[in-house]
């Protein structure tokens, strides 16, 4: 659980191409702790962290101050710099620093959700560098059992039921402490209770009101802890700017932050195909699962963590363009996610806590677009394949299967 070897491999990868590499996520996931590990690897190393008052001073005095290391040999030293986004100038810093020195060193640039904000449109980092995400723990991490992508994409109803019993635990200990490796592996209620608690109220009160200059911090808070209740459903912005006396604006400002520092991740509908399917509104997901206390509405949080960290994951690594969304039309009849690469459908998978029988609407969504279909369980000591017309759905407890996905 220290080595994070899926993030190192696409560490391994990327570096290949590109001299300098961006981890981001959310924040206390693990991504200093990955440096170190990458860190490791190289006879030569420099960590850098604004964060520290003389490294602040080192850099700001001398910019190029890590030629000053003192090598062990003539490998290609690596160079980490952590949360260098709180320098005002990063980017020009870092674009110098690229243009100048990307034949004589790696960089590995590890900081808060802000390092992507700026991957759109006017990036003067642009072409000089590759993102990676580092998620929270997952079952597939965890598992240490993935299958090569190539092997899952083509066939994607492959399921065992190996280390039933460790993977079932691995899981439950997720649902009860999230997969941020302090309240993890501390493994207590009280422990995850301290930290929940205090990592919403720094992200919001520091990292977020720092970035947007937002000043309606209550008001954020209140809209955070209403979103365990809806999760589940397309979120209403309308209902929610209701509920808060505030404007549609608002709320949606407030989502986009919450989104863009890892508190939140959103899934938009698919509507290709689909008659009738709702056109706007967004489901969203929180990477700290047990605030939600609803049973069913957890395990399908649960359910959307892992399928969006092996999404992001394959677009990391450059496997394809995925994406994931859901379905559901203006009769209400819905299915919880789809996969798509290349805007094409590949996957559906439904989640449902506690029924064998494959859902209704997974059958006719499945008709409609003729692809796989998967219904993940919270129960069950096998799994099975049903036909539907000329495909087939595997119903399979959701530790199983997604203790596979790559």
């Amino acid at each position: 659980m220290d080595n994070r070897k899926p993030y190192v491999r696409i560490w391994r990868e990327l570096v290949r191409d590109k001299s300098m590499i961006f981890l981001a996520g959310p924040r206390q996931a693990g991504k200093t702790t990955l440096a170190q590990i990458i860190s490791r690897s190289f006879t030569n190393s420099l960590y850098f962290n604004w964060d520290i008052p003389e490294h602040r001073t080192r850099l700001i005095n001398n910019p190029a101050f890590f030629e000053a290391v003192e090598r062990k040999d003539s490998s290609t030293p690596l160079i980490v710099f952590d949360e260098i986004h709180k320098y005002k100038d990063w980017k020009n810093y870092l674009k110098g620093v690229y243009d100048r020195f990307h034949d004589s060193y790696k960089f590995l640039v590890s900081g808060s959700g802000r390092l992507d904000i700026y991957q759109k449109g006017g990036d003067s980092l642009a072409g000089r560098y590759y993102l990676f995400h580092l998620w929270p723990f997952t079952v597939a991490e965890l598992a240490n059992r993935m299958v090569p992508l190539d092997k899952f994409l083509g066939n994607p109803l492959q399921a065992d039921m190996k280390q039933k019993d460790k993977l079932r635990e691995i899981w439950l200990r997720l649902s009860r402490f999230s997969g941020f490796p302090e309240p993890y592996l501390a493994g207590r209620a009280t422990t995850y209770n301290r930290w929940s608690n205090t990592y919403s109220k720094q992200l919001i009160r520091e990292d977020i009101r720092d970035l947007t200059g937002i000043k309606s911090v209550g008001n954020m808070e209140t809209l955070y802890l209403l979103l365990p209740s809806r999760v589940g459903s397309p979120v209403s912005i309308p209902s929610f700017a209701r509920d808060l006396r505030v404007s549609y604006n608002s709320v949606h400002n407030w989502l986009s932050a919450f989104e863009r520092f890892f508190l939140v991740f959103s899934i938009s509908p698919w509507t290709r195909k689909i008659a009738r399917a709702i056109q706007k509104e967004r489901k969203v997901y929180l990477w700290d699962t047990p605030r939600i206390k609803d049973a069913s509405a957890r395990f399908e949080n649960m359910v959307a963590i892992e399928l969006w960290r092996a999404v992001t994951i394959w677009n990391d690594m450059g496997f394809g363009s995925f994406s994931l969304h859901f379905i559901k039309n203006k009769e209400q009849q819905e299915v919880d996610f789809l996969i798509a690469n290349r805007h094409k459908p590949f996957l559906l998978v439904e989640a449902k806590l506690s029924d064998k029988e494959p859902a209704p609407t997974l059958k006719k969504f499945q008709s409609a677009l003729n692809v796989p279909a998967v219904q993940l369980t919270g129960e069950g000591e096998g799994y099975r394949v049903i036909s539907n017309n000329t495909q087939s759905i595997l119903i399979a407890p959701a530790w199983q299967w997604l203790s596979q996905l790559p």
